[in-house]
Formats: C-alpha cells, sequence, structure tokens
C-alpha cells in the first residue's frame, strides 16, 4: 500500500530482457535502505526488490509482460527519471490517498499550460474500460497522488504546484507523455456497486 507522496526520483541506469520479463536497474539513494523482496512503486508500478548493488548505489527490480503491455514500463530509456515510492508503514501519516501501486490504465498527456507559477496538465484515456474521475476527487497520475479537476468522460486535468514539479517526473513530461493511472480505489468500489463498471 502506498500514498502517491513520491520520496524521490530514481534514474533508470540498465534494461535487461530475459524472455518476457524486463529486468530494470534504478540507482536512487534508498538503495542503502531497501531489502530485497521490498515493495516500491515506480512511476506507480509496484515492483519487488530482487537484487542491490550499494557500491553503485543501484538496485533491480522486474517487470512481467502483463505489466509491460498494461503500463508505461515498456516505453521506458535508460537515463529515464521515475517516481519512486517505499510502501508505507502503518501508523503513518497518509499524506496523499489509498494508492495499490496497481495501474488500471496508460494516458496520453495533450496539454501542458503554465499558470501564474502551477502548471496545468490534461490527460486523455480510453473510457471502454470504464474507469471515471470526479470533480476534486482523487488520481494518480505516475505514482503521484493529485487533485482532478475538468473531469470529463475520456479526460482531465491536474494542477502542478512548484514543489511537485521540480521533486516528481512532471517536470520531464510534455505533450504525447504516455503515463500510468491509477483510478481512486473508493470510487472502483463505488462503481462497481453501482454498475457503472465491468
Amino acid at each position: 500500500m502506498f500514498t502517491g507522496i513520491i520520496e524521490e526520483l530514481g534514474v533508470i541506469t540498465h534494461l535487461e530482457r530475459e524472455k518476457e520479463n524486463l529486468h530494470i536497474t534504478v540507482q536512487s539513494s534508498l538503495t542503502s535502505e531497501l531489502k530485497i523482496d521490498q515493495s516500491v512503486a515506480h512511476n506507480g508500478v509496484c515492483l519487488t526488490v530482487v537484487d542491490r548493488n550499494l557500491t553503485e548505489n543501484t538496485y533491480v527490480v522486474t517487470a512481467i509482460q502483463e505489466t509491460l503491455d498494461k503500463t508505461n514500463l515498456g516505453h521506458w530509456k535508460v537515463g529515464d527519471r521515475v517516481n519512486l515510492e517505499r510502501a508505507m508503514k502503518l501508523g503513518d501519516r497518509l499524506d496523499g490517498h489509498i494508492v495499490q501501486g496497481h495501474v488500471d490504465q496508460i494516458a496520453t498527456c495533450i496539454s501542458v499550460k503554465e499558470s501564474d507559477g502551477s502548471w496545468y496538465y490534461t490527460f486523455e484515456y480510453d473510457p471502454s474500460l470504464s474507469n471515471i474521475t470526479i470533480e476534486k476527487g482523487s488520481i494518480t497520475v505516475n505514482g503521484t497522488s493529485l487533485t482532478v479537476v475538468n473531469s470529463e468522460r475520456n479526460s482531465f486535468s491536474v494542477a502542478i504546484i512548484p514543489y511537485t514539479y521540480s521533486h516528481t517526473v512532471f517536470q520531464y513530461m510534455k505533450d504525447g507523455s504516455i503515463v500510468n493511472l491509477e483510478f481512486d480505489v473508493i470510487g472502483k468500489y463505488v462503481a462497481r456497486l453501482q454498475g457503472l463498471s465491468k
């Protein structure tokens, strides 16, 4: 379980295919605190640490083909920055919202607009999967807990403050960027009970 509050940006240093699996090496100052089998969210995708190299401050996680098909991990390149968050501790403050680390679908950034020191990002997604947003509801974009504005059937916007901009991958995002979405888990249950989703 995660909160959507990003701890730091990691850097992809190596990508290795093994059959249908992708082994991803990430450089991060968090490496020394991680343990083998620990869960870490990478752009909102919960992945398990399988190896560490403390000398190079790197660790390795593995993504299976299903994860690559449903997320933006297949678009990653060496040198890319990714949002990192370790699993929350029981008893910690829930500063974001309840995030599972299970991506529902991807979306495309269709607009980035600066507005008086903040930025508005608009994302478009496939509505056929029956995921929904609501105005002022919670959404996770690349693992970042955000508030929905301009909620539409297949799109929404978020407002990014300077702190979030400089501490997450939003600073590298542009028109056409593919992002991971995790819709609000409470909203998903309500939608299922109301028969609004599959």
